[in-house]
């Protein structure tokens, strides 16, 4: 009989066409190659670190690869894009195209700054082209934790998998008080609202969070409403950031850095 440790090549979400990946994923190796992987995490951070330090004060939209220019939610996307860039944000977004193409050319046409922190996927992914600057990533938790360092909102449009985890994690973050209490906006109340529905009728039903804890999503399919709810949460954030760029770091800024109004 079989141990219950072993499984089948390619089970259980495990596959990966990085035999890096694919070694992480099995379990432990020698201590040699568990420290090279720890330093080549290590230097993933610090490069993402370093793309990054100059682009805020930004607000991370997520959502879907899927959506052409055609959909509505690609419209609703840019449109978003475009305003976030007017009030003096920057637009960080995942890289890729549908949703976070959408995002980041609204911005890009308003002037504004426009960021992806893209991933290598089996199937690739290019970064779309209207970003000013985008960094690609290995990991994806390295890529997450960039997503959300930067940002002091998050808009989320319909999405998949992965654009799940992007909202769970971040709400995870706010609940737990590891980072501020930052608007989190779902866009598509058709999309939305059953999830929500669900989290009330079973999260909250049985306990397993609090009713306060769904106060954190702002559901609406309006633009305008949007950016209100965002501006009145940031004037409570006070956000004011303004590094220097150090000539002898190689440091540069990403843009033009306005005000946030």
């Amino acid at each position: 009989m079989s141990s219950s440790l072993e499984r089948p090549s390619g089970e259980w979400g495990k596959a990966s066409r990085s035999a890096d990946e694919q070694a992480f994923l099995e379990g432990p190796r020698s201590r040699g190659a568990e420290l090279a992987r720890a330093g080549r995490i290590v230097a993933e951070f610090v490069k993402g670190f370093r793309a990054l330090h100059f682009v805020g004060p930004c607000v991370t939209v997520f959502g879907s690869a899927r959506f052409g220019e055609a959909d509505r939610f690609y419209a609703l996307a840019r449109e978003m894009g475009a305003r976030l860039a007017s009030l003096g944000f920057t637009v960080m977004t995942g890289g890729g195209p549908g949703i976070m193409e959408a995002a980041n050319r609204g911005a890009k046409e308003a002037g504004g700054v426009s960021i992806g922190c893209n991933i290598q996927l089996p199937k690739e992914q290019h970064p779309n082209p209207y970003l000013d600057r985008f960094v690609e990533f290995r990991y994806f938790f390295v890529r997450k934790v960039m997503l959300v360092k930067y940002s002091y909102a998050f808009v989320v449009l319909p999405g998949g998998f992965g654009t799940m985890d992007e909202i769970f994690e971040t709400a995870t973050l706010i609940q737990t008080g590891k980072v501020q209490h930052f608007p989190v906006i779902l866009m598509g109340v058709d999309y939305w609202q059953p999830l929500i529905d669900f989290m009330r009728q079973r999260f909250v039903q049985y306990g397993t969070v609090d009713p306060a804890d769904l106060d954190m999503f702002f559901l609406t399919d309006s633009v305008p409403d949007a950016i209100g709810y965002l501006r009145r949460a940031v004037e409570s954030l006070g956000i004011q950031w303004h590094p220097k760029a150090r000539r002898m770091l190689g440091e540069r800024k990403s843009g033009p850095q306005r005000k946030i109004e």
